[in-house]
């Protein structure tokens, strides 16, 4: 059943990232506070909700009276003494990255460069998020930990890869999150939890110790519930290590909070790019991004029917760069037997496609973004739906093989992937609900270091969309 809506409350679990962080700079609570509350609410979910692979309840709290020592000593930095989660694809000093896999994994010994932004600035890490097995599915789920569920109905999927991340969001656990999209996989669980997510250039955030993730398709991204704090989330993790192979120019998006975006030409695009099954968009997501368009049009933009041309070449781009990733990581495992059989299988094939396929999809690139890119000749933003359906049952990949899985994947999500192998900034907003009270985004999609421009344009319509003030009823 849906989860009822909430009006906002007053509790530590309503707190947005730039409230808890203010509130423990003026001393009206501690970190103390704030991370205790947060590891209560994570541990009381966990039977039902699941988001997290790991909790770092003693490493957390010792790190919280820490950060009260520096604030009554004066000190202060963005995020000290608050909680954050970060997903099970980063590395966390102490504690293994398993991403979804199962088997004994090793304690890490340094942080990812994401983590090590997030300790600069204060953060505490109260744990890290399920994911499905190497990112592959836009499901959470895996033999490993089980199912992790959606906060406004626990029969469905959070989405993926980043579901625990979003569902830990969406349910108040942590005020944001960090996850991760190769295909999507921050902006879908965003879409189908009520939440804000960004998906950054490539380049702009780290993915070090790697110098680029899944042959350059997969960056790290924000999920939080307002787009003021997803920004301020962006600004503080955004930089690059030396290692990294991607670096773009710097920009900051935490200003552009409140920023006149100026009147924008906005293509609404609502053709399915190329996928290898049946697809078609469901009709109360089209009636959304319908309403979304109508929003932008009364905040004073063009909004023209239009769409990028994509091309049958972009699809099999894809699955070099995903599937020869996937043959990187399970190289890696402890015991690769453990995981799904599928996920074998996309190894195998991975493997098949990591010579000449993989090379001449690196090398089609800059073809492919001048040929969609040509769309922002005329055009400063796209509006497409994040997904083609609301969020399906939590075990609609349970049981089923490979080809199955393929074609409930496309049917759900064929909107998000071209982003990844072009490497553009796309952002996922609330669009409202279903009628069965379900979650349903949008995507707003851009050129090359549009990120501050789409940061704006996201911030303007939540002032009309004001989709911060709901939120799923408690139930932990």
């Amino acid at each position: 059943m849906s989860a009822e809506l909430e009006e906002p409350a007053t509790g530590q679990h309503s707190l947005g990232l730039e409230d808890q962080a203010l509130a423990l700079a003026a001393g009206r609570t501690t970190s103390v506070v704030a991370v205790s509350s947060a590891l209560d609410r994570i541990e009381a979910s966990q039977p039902t909700l699941n988001a997290f692979r790991v909790v770092r309840r003693a490493a957390a709290l010792a790190e919280a009276v820490d950060a009260d020592r520096r604030l009554a000593a004066g000190e202060r930095l963005p995020l000290l003494g608050v909680p954050i989660a970060v997903k099970d694809d980063v590395d966390v000093t102490g504690e293994p990255t398993a991403f979804g896999c199962p088997g004994q994994f090793p304690a890490k010994t340094v942080d990812s460069e994401v983590v090590r932004r997030l300790r600069a600035a204060g953060a505490v890490i109260v744990g890290k998020t399920n994911s499905p097995e190497l990112g592959q599915w836009p499901f959470t789920g895996g033999s490993a930990f089980g199912h992790t569920r959606n906060p406004w109905d626990r029969g469905r999927t959070p989405g993926g890869s980043s579901g625990g991340s979003a569902a830990a969001v969406a349910a108040g656990l942590v005020p944001a999150a960090i996850g991760s999209d190769g295909a999507g996989s921050v902006r879908i669980p965003a879409a189908w939890t009520h939440l804000v997510g960004i998906k950054p250039q490539r380049g702009r955030i780290s993915t070090w110790p790697q110098p680029e993730a899944f042959h350059g398709i997969t960056v790290n991204g924000p999920l939080a519930r307002t787009v003021a704090d997803a920004a301020l989330l962006f600004d503080i993790v955004a930089g690059n290590h030396d290692g990294d192979l991607h670096k773009p120019p710097p920009v900051t998006v935490r200003d552009a909070v409140g920023r006149d975006p100026g009147r924008l030409k906005i293509a609404l695009s609502l053709r399915i790019p190329f996928t290898a099954t049946p697809t078609a968009l469901h009709p109360e997501i089209r009636t959304a991004v319908g309403r979304t368009a109508h929003a932008l049009r009364k905040l004073g933009h063009d909004v023209t029917v239009d769409d990028p041309e994509y091309g049958i070449l972009l699809g099999l781009n894809f699955l070099p760069r995903s599937l020869a990733g996937v043959d990187a990581w399970l190289g890696q495992l402890p015991d690769p037997s453990l995981v799904d059989p599928r996920t074998r299988a996309n190894a195998r094939t991975g493997r098949l496609l990591s010579g000449l396929p993989l090379r001449a999809a690196r090398a089609a690139e800059p073809r492919m973004r001048r040929r969609v890119g040509a769309i922002f000749d005329d055009y400063d933003v796209i509006l497409a739906p994040t997904t083609a359906t609301p969020p399906p049952r939590v075990d609609g990949l349970d049981g089923i093989g490979g080809v199955e899985t393929d074609k409930v994947i496309t049917a759900a999500c064929p909107y998000t992937w071209p982003w990844n192998i072009l490497g553009w900034p796309s952002v996922n907003v609330p669009a409202g609900f279903t009628a069965d009270g379900v979650p349903i985004g949008v995507q707003l999609m851009g050129h090359d270091n549009a990120e501050p421009l789409l940061v704006s344009l996201a911030a303007q319509l939540e002032t009309v969309g004001r989709w911060h003030e709901h939120r799923p009823a408690r139930w932990w």
